[in-house]
Order: structure tokens, then sequence, then C-alpha cells
């Protein structure tokens, strides 16, 4: 199972979602290319839109590799094009990125679900976190204290519904009985725990 790939973020409730795609790194060569960095592959194909500094231009040229991508894009065509941009975020909308495969989801799908174990609600999902060996959600418990992390993984994760806004897992894989500051009823549940 993985999550969420790319990291969202909206300008509001009801906003837009907009997913990073990198950052404008060191120019490459004389006609405008750059490295990315922080790199969301997905988000760099060749004939893509992004935006950056305000404006939204066409990725015209994509090499390198995954982990070091080279882009040139529409309308920057030398050098110091490239270094004037240099540090810039590259941004695509959420409803203009790529489908993902069965079980990935990207993070603004996830942010908001409510997470469940059974009929027990354990609280809302705030991120997504790229730990160093899994990605994982992080949720704010229904009953105030301390944040959850629950790791994207097959044993934690029982299944996810962004379409219907949860998530349900696995409380005793996670080594708890009750996570931090309880879990409060479903109301949709009848009020049971």
């Amino acid at each position: 199972m993985s999550g969420a790939r790319e990291p969202s973020r909206g300008a509001g409730p009801g906003a837009e979602p907009v997913l990073s795609a990198g950052r404008v790194g060191r120019a490459h060569g004389l006609d405008g290319s750059f490295y990315v960095t922080g790199a969301r592959p997905r988000l760099l194909a060749e004939g893509a839109h992004v935006t950056v500094a305000g404006s939204s231009r066409e990725i015209v040229r994509r090499a390198g590799t995954d982990r070091h991508p080279i882009v040139r894009l529409e309308g920057v065509g030398d050098r110091e094009g490239a270094e004037r941009l240099r540090g810039q975020e590259l941004t695509v909308p959420g409803a203009e990125a790529p489908q993902l495969g069965e079980g990935e989801w990207w993070a603004h799908e996830l942010e908001g679900c409510l997470v469940h174990d059974g009929e027990r609600r354990l609280g809302t999902v705030v991120r997504l976190l790229e730990l160093p060996s899994c990605e994982a959600l992080e949720v704010s418990p229904a009953g105030g204290g301390s944040e959850l992390v629950v790791p994207l993984v097959r044993d934690a994760i029982r299944s996810v519904s962004p379409a219907e806004g949860r998530i349900e897992v696995n409380l005793e894989f996670l080594g708890l009985e009750e996570p931090p500051g309880g879990a409060a009823p479903d109301p949709q549940a009848g009020g049971r725990r």
C-alpha cells in the first residue's frame, strides 16, 4: 500500500488543492534548463503545466532522472532566466494531477478524512508525513491529546475511502488499545464506542 505521494495545500476551505512539484534548482546548460530539487517526478512530465513565480508555464523539456530531473519551461530560454527562478516553487493544480494507481492517493485526498477503528472514531487526518521507511498519516485525536501517527502499511490500514472521507485502521497492530485522548463515539453508529 502506498499513500499519498505529493504534499498538497489549499488556499482555504473549499479551495482547489495545489500540489508541489518541487523547486527550481541550479541551472543546467545554457538553454534555460534547470534541476528540480525536492522533485515530484509524476508532476514533471513534458507537456505538463506548472505554476512558478505566479505564472503558468508548459514543461518543454524533461531530462535527467526521477531523482534528479532536469526541466526547461516555456518562456525561459537562457541560463540567466533559469537562475532568476532559482528557489521558486513549482506547483500544479490538484485537478490537473495525473491519476494514481490503485492503492495510491494524493495527500489532499486523505487530509480531513475521519479515522476509525471499527465503530470507534479516532480522529481526523491532519497531514501526510514522509518518514524514512514509509509515509504515515498524522491524526488529530477526536478526544484531544497528542497526535497519532499511523504508517501507511497494509497491516495498519484496513481500508481507505477518500470519497466517503473515511479511513479504517487497526489499533491492535499499532500497539494501542486506545488512541491518545481516547476514542470518540461515532455519531453515525448510534453513539457506541
